[in-house]
């Protein structure tokens, strides 16, 4: 398992829904829009703040969240394909 650095996060990706709000299935072929939901998976030890002292990250590893679109990277390990982004790119936690 990946250590991320500082105040990075590791992030799995969560499929966005194969049917429309009216109940239409989307088939897979269907353009689908990048996921922008995901579970932690580790987190950095977080930011150094100007005196040196550590920052305490805002979520924990099982966290599920809501992120920016286009904020964090993504990565493929052993052809599964996971996030790596920012604490700043996360929006909100999921409760």
């Amino acid at each position: 398992m990946l250590k991320p650095l500082s105040n990075r996060v590791f992030i799995e990706p969560l499929e966005q829904e194969q049917t429309t709000k009216s109940g239409i299935v989307l088939p897979d072929s269907a353009e689908k829009e990048k996921p922008v939901k995901g579970k932690i998976l580790a987190i950095g030890s977080g930011k150094l703040n100007d005196k040196g002292e550590r920052i305490a990250m805002s979520v924990k590893v099982g966290d599920v969240v809501l992120f920016k679109k286009y904020g964090p990277d993504e990565i493929e390990i052993e052809g599964k394909k996971y996030l790596v982004g920012d604490e700043d790119d996360i929006l909100a936690i999921l409760e």
